[in-house]
């Protein structure tokens, strides 16, 4: 009876911690995807704040057609990768096409404000101005996003692949975290007044 009584214990006790570590990756994975839709909140507002910062420049720099065109096409292409990543946060190849367009869009806005800068009459446009404030700000807080998201994705990873929870992962996929793939898009957008 006693030894009856310790079996029910003990396999009581390895089904709850059974259950623990999965919900532990449920909760993982959920922060990490909550940590996902904060990165394409802050995406959404840059990709919104692009096409009011090209109308502006517009008028400006007619002469710099094909400056303002790349920023609208590696704008659409940053939105779309954005959308695939978004319906399916951390999968390796969404995350791979997201880094890539956006750092393709890093450059073009790099090349826009450049084009900026050569023009004083467009750096005193108050319009302007206020557009690249709130561009600087929504990089900044795509980086903190950024960071976030892919300290969630480590600590997900990590629970997966560590022992408990390697046994119970088998339903986990890895998760990839958001990098940006050319090592040129790793480095700021220069903004000079």
């Amino acid at each position: 009876m006693i030894a009856l009584a310790v079996i029910v214990a003990v396999a009581a006790a390895l089904v709850l911690a059974a259950l623990s570590v999965y919900n532990g990756l449920v909760t993982r994975r959920n922060a990490f995807r909550n940590a996902w839709s904060q990165i394409d909140v802050q995406l959404k507002r840059r990709h919104d704040l692009i096409p009011n910062l090209v109308e502006t420049a517009k008028g400006y720099l007619a002469h710099e057609r094909g400056t303002l065109e790349a920023v609208v096409a590696a704008r659409n292409t940053a939105l779309s990768a954005a959308r695939a990543a978004a319906a399916r946060p951390g999968e390796p190849q969404a995350m791979q096409g997201l880094g890539a367009a956006e750092g393709a869009l890093d450059g073009a806005l790099s090349r826009l404000l450049a084009v900026a800068e050569a023009y004083p009459q467009l750096k005193a446009n108050e319009t302007m101005a206020r557009l690249m404030e709130e561009l600087t700000s929504t990089e900044n807080r795509i980086g903190f996003a950024r960071q976030a998201f892919n300290d969630a994705v480590m600590e997900y990873n990590n629970a997966r692949e560590t022992y408990p929870g390697a046994l119970l992962a088998g339903g986990f996929a890895a998760a990839r975290p958001f990098e940006l793939e050319a090592a040129a898009d790793r480095e700021p957008v220069k903004v000079a007044f």
